[in-house]
């Protein structure tokens, strides 16, 4: 098997240093290929899904990027697929600015899928390893600096006597990951957060919140969580370990701190913001300007007919502190995913007088521990490092993602038969996408639409949480709630679990509607599925690359993400600010606005 992929390498690696770009297309599968690339080739997150894609995208990029030394890493592998055999292997290959790795699958002697990722730039590595700094200088030194004065010197410099070259809005898990891979490229760097500590964004929440993905899925970069860590990270918890890793990472951090505005000026490539730090304006001049304000960050929070003559509380899911409050009351949750269901098994725990559940629409379920068995990946005692599984999750197009998936989702519908049954039965509607391909899918296509059960199914089976399903809320009355189908429940708290805007609702909020719509929507792929209109966008729209608006980026998805992507925004970041050309190839037309 290796030998046949180091034939294929071979024959690769002599077309592109040829420039022979017709002959580097035959060595794709002619009915169906692909070659997804994150920067190494295209300076950009796209993908090539056909021959004569793969030829357009080599005709404008191969001159450029120069690559060569293509060689297999480690061993290959056989697999199997509905399609039938093919083998893998991950490669590596340089290019005149990067080193890079990838994986190859071949069917035949023929490439299926090329998936290609740049991971360090020359001349600009990493200090890791044997490249580490000495951190001491020994002898006697009149005058020396210790460490600490040295830090205590950078952070009250930067945003003072010197600007940051990168400004990120949103102090949470993404923001703090790409503060920590800039840090790491040695990028001068400012995170802002109108939180008063790193972590609050989990503190904050309910006291029952915790992460819903297993622990080997969501590790930070250079610092895993120790192997004594939960499978499931506790909110505070992993608040705590934001926190310290902020500090242990060296990141400037500028709590309690919100942005207010930003505008840029392109005669001098530089953005102007205005920052409320600490109750004082201050204003910084960063070039590169970065929006981790999270995926649920801007509430949807409908408006209904009376609302403002309700007597009890109305909150957001996002604002909901816990149950406690709420012993003997009867509390309205609208809403059946992710936070709806933590929100009803909270307020239920905490002893309400009544907790009722309303289900608009079908929402897919799946257990917590079907999804830690089935994630090959990302578990304990995994054959693959967290580098590797994140190379094998990248490799496979999001055009054919949702194969897999489906077959992976018919058996877990056979596994949990008797489970979903019974929740069907209990009136809730249950759906698995809209082609059967489950979670991740509908994650990728609209990032709402689910519930990782972790318990509360079993008490919308059981009744003890009250379950309104195929409603919507009519009409809000000072005590209570009447539904669309003329029924009416009591209510002292409402809370909205009705998700979260796209982030380029925060552009038009902080810089303008204009710089809003000429962004686009974030998020989604352009499937034609609900919540996610055509056409095809190949990957999710605006996420760690480049957008309509020069200067301006996105961070976020959940810890896998930010921390694998965070790389990618890392270096394209840094390689902008050291003045090495990043011809962008495929930058995305827009197709939906807000």
């Amino acid at each position: 098997m290796a030998e046949r992929i180091n034939a294929w390498l071979r024959e690769f690696d002599s077309v592109l240093q040829n420039e022979d770009i017709p002959a580097a297309v035959l060595l794709f599968q002619e009915e169906e290929c692909f070659w997804r690339d994150l920067l190494s080739f295209t300076w950009n997150i796209y993908t090539a899904e056909s021959r004569q894609e793969i030829r357009t995208m080599l005709e404008e990029t191969l001159t450029n990027t120069k690559p060569s030394n293509w060689s297999i890493q480690g061993e290959a592998e056989e697999l199997e697929d509905a399609e039938g055999l093919y083998i893998q292997a991950f490669v590596r290959f340089e290019t005149e600015k990067a080193r890079c790795r990838g994986l190859v699958k071949l069917r035949g002697d023929k490439c299926w899928c090329l998936f290609t990722t740049m991971v360090e730039l020359k001349g600009f590595e990493e200090p890791a390893g044997r490249r580490r700094e000495i951190g001491v200088q020994h002898g006697s030194v009149k005058g020396r600096k210790s460490w600490l004065q040295k830090r205590i010197e950078e952070e009250e410099a930067l945003g003072k006597s010197k600007q940051p070259y990168v400004l990120i809005v949103g102090g949470g898990q993404g923001g703090i990951m790409l503060g920590a891979r800039l840090r790491r490229l040695q990028v001068p760097t400012i995170i802002v957060d109108k939180r008063k500590r790193p972590g609050d964004s989990w503190r904050s929440r309910y006291k029952t919140l915790c992460l819903h993905d297993a622990v080997w899925y969501d590790h930070l970069p250079y610092l895993p969580f120790p192997d004594h860590w939960p499978v499931y990270s506790p909110k505070d918890k992993m608040g705590d370990w934001l926190e310290a890793y902020t500090k242990i990472m060296e990141l400037v951090y500028w709590s309690s701190t919100e942005c207010k505005s930003a505008a840029y000026d392109a005669s001098t490539g530089t953005w102007e913001v205005h920052l409320d730090k600490e109750g004082k304006d201050v204003v910084l001049y960063p070039k590169q300007l970065v929006l981790a304000t999270g995926m649920s960050g801007f509430p949807i929070v409908p408006t209904y007919p009376g609302s403002e003559s309700f007597q009890g509380t109305q909150c957001h899911s996002s604002e909901y502190k816990g149950g406690e409050g709420w012993v003997g009351k009867h509390c309205v949750v609208v809403g059946s995913n992710n936070s709806a269901h933590d929100v009803c098994a909270d307020l239920w725990e905490n002893d309400a007088a009544e907790v009722t559940m309303v289900q608009r629409t079908s929402t897919l379920v799946v257990k917590a521990e079907i999804m830690l068995k089935v994630n090959e990946l990302y578990q304990e005692g995994s054959k693959y490092s967290t580098e590797d599984a994140d190379i094998l999750f990248a490799s496979v197009p999001y055009r054919i993602f949702h194969r897999p998936s489906i077959l992976l989702y018919k058996k877990i519908k056979e596994w949990d038969a008797e489970f979903y049954s019974r929740l069907r039965e209990s009136g809730f509607m249950l759906d698995f996408g809209e082609d059967e391909s489950g979670l991740f899918p509908k994650y990728l296509r609209r990032g709402s639409g689910y519930y990782i059960d972790v318990g509360a199914s079993e008490l919308v089976i059981n009744g003890e949480i009250k379950l309104k399903s195929g409603v919507t809320v009519k009409e809000i009355r000072p005590n209570s709630v009447v539904f669309s189908d003329g029924t009416e429940t009591k209510a002292d708290l409402i809370v909205y679990a009705t998700g979260y805007g796209s982030m380029n609702e925060w552009v038009a909020k902080l810089i303008s509607e204009e710089v809003a719509d000429k962004v686009g929507k974030c998020w989604g792929l352009g499937s034609d599925t609900r919540k996610d209109p055509g056409p095809w966008e190949r990957e999710l729209r605006n996420m760690w690359k480049p957008t309509r608006q020069e200067a301006l980026w996105f961070q976020g998805g959940n810890l896998h993400q930010s921390r694998h992507y965070s790389l990618m925004l890392a270096l394209q970041l840094k390689a902008r600010m050291e003045g090495i050309p990043t011809p962008v190839f495929g930058l995305a037309e827009v197709h939906h606005t807000r």
